[in-house]
């Protein structure tokens, strides 16, 4: 008979149990590995300080990890890129906490993927049931699993959770030898709009450098994060991450890592990091940063840089990140993505479930409309 265990910590479970599991998903990435949670967790980033607890929920038999996945009691909905303010807003003015909630996802990365590990559907959907049950005994107002893959959707429906759809935007690879062949399959107008923005950021004097993995150094690491410090303060808020998050990543997952570097007159003035995923040639815009301000910059920085460099490396998709139409005019198409939810609350799981099925309709038709407006002069492989 499987049992279920809750642990406050990812150390709890051992890289290698819980990799094994990822790693036999249908949908893995490397955000959802051992050793990026627990760097979050040991570096202060995603603890109960922060508003984040752990509480991560397994299934074993026999003493075999049969499933587990990332959950958190949530104090706030900051670092999840699935908006819900409106919902724990309906909560406080009837009077009703919606904090803490119980969250299933990787916090502060808006990666789709699989959440839920398990080595078969049987145990998927023992996990998912014991999601509902540690919301109750947890007294959480609900339950949320953000950007899951369509077997974690279908685990979770079957738990009698909603579903809500979203969209990004995504570059898969269309078989260009280079990033000139790849603007060439643009209509005049967006190839055109780009030249010109590259053209602009070199007459500014920036060029570009490079560096992968441990070809990374502690001082560019250390740039990087005065850059990410800088976007936050630009938008009046603060860091999610910590700059001890970033040495365990340059530590233990170096091989994960692509950094871009604008030089201007032998200075940085500004800093991109992608992540990287070698396996399954997928790489994942993440974050940037400028200390100066050069216009256009932040597109040749975060978009035609690593565009590039994917086409010349042999990689099939490139993930812009949340939100954001105007990717498309770089050549990223509407990509659907999915979270799943549960409402303790039946007055309030009514209402966000009538709400949910008009937001789909709406979401349907404008990926519909989006794709009626392609960058490309025919259609994208995959679109």
């Amino acid at each position: 008979m499987p049992t279920l265990r809750v642990h406050d910590s990812p150390a709890a479970l051992t890289p290698e149990a819980w990799n094994r599991l990822l790693d036999a998903s249908a949908q893995p990435t490397p955000f959802m590995r051992h050793e990026y949670l627990q760097a979050l967790h040991d570096s202060g980033s995603a603890v109960a300080g922060t508003g984040w607890q752990p509480s991560f929920l397994s299934v074993w038999d026999d003493g075999h990890l049969l499933a587990a996945c990332p959950a958190y009691l949530k104090a706030h909905s900051y670092g999840e890129y699935v908006f819900d303010w409106a919902w724990a807003e309906a909560y406080q003015r009837h009077g009703l906490n919606y904090y803490p909630k119980l969250l299933v996802a990787v916090p502060f990365t808006p990666v789709p993927g699989s959440r839920l590990l398990a080595v078969d559907d049987e145990a998927r959907a023992v996990l998912a049931q014991g999601l509902r049950a540690l919301a109750r005994e947890t007294d959480a107002s609900s339950l949320h699993v953000l950007f899951g893959d369509e077997a974690d959707q279908a685990a979770l429906a079957a738990a009698g959770c909603m579903a809500r759809a979203g969209v990004q935007f995504h570059w898969t690879a269309g078989g260009d030898a280079d990033f000139t062949a790849f603007l060439a399959r643009l209509h005049r107008d967006k190839r055109k709009k780009i030249q010109q923005e590259q053209r602009r950021v070199r007459e500014a004097g920036v060029s570009f450098e490079a560096r992968e993995g441990r070809a990374i150094t502690p001082e560019d690491w250390d740039y990087f994060y005065r850059c990410y410090q800088q976007t936050y303060r630009e938008h009046h808020s603060r860091p999610y991450l910590t700059r001890d998050f970033f040495a365990r990543m340059a530590s233990e997952m170096p091989g994960h890592w692509l950094m871009f570097t604008a030089m201007r007159e032998g200075r940085r003035v500004a800093a991109s990091l992608i992540a990287l995923d070698p396996a399954r040639r997928a790489a994942f815009g993440r974050y940037w940063g400028a200390t100066e301000q050069i216009p256009n910059l932040h597109f040749d920085a975060c978009y035609y840089q690593p565009l590039a460099w994917c086409i010349a490396d042999g990689y099939q998709r490139f993930e812009g990140g949340a939100q954001g139409e105007h990717k498309m005019a770089r050549g990223l198409m509407p990509t659907p993505t999915a979270s799943s939810h549960w409402l303790a609350h039946p007055a309030f799981a009514d209402a966000v479930n009538d709400f949910l099925a008009r937001e789909g309709q709406a979401m349907a038709g404008y990926i519909d409309e989006l794709h009626d407006h392609a960058p490309y002069k025919t259609a994208q492989a995959g679109s």
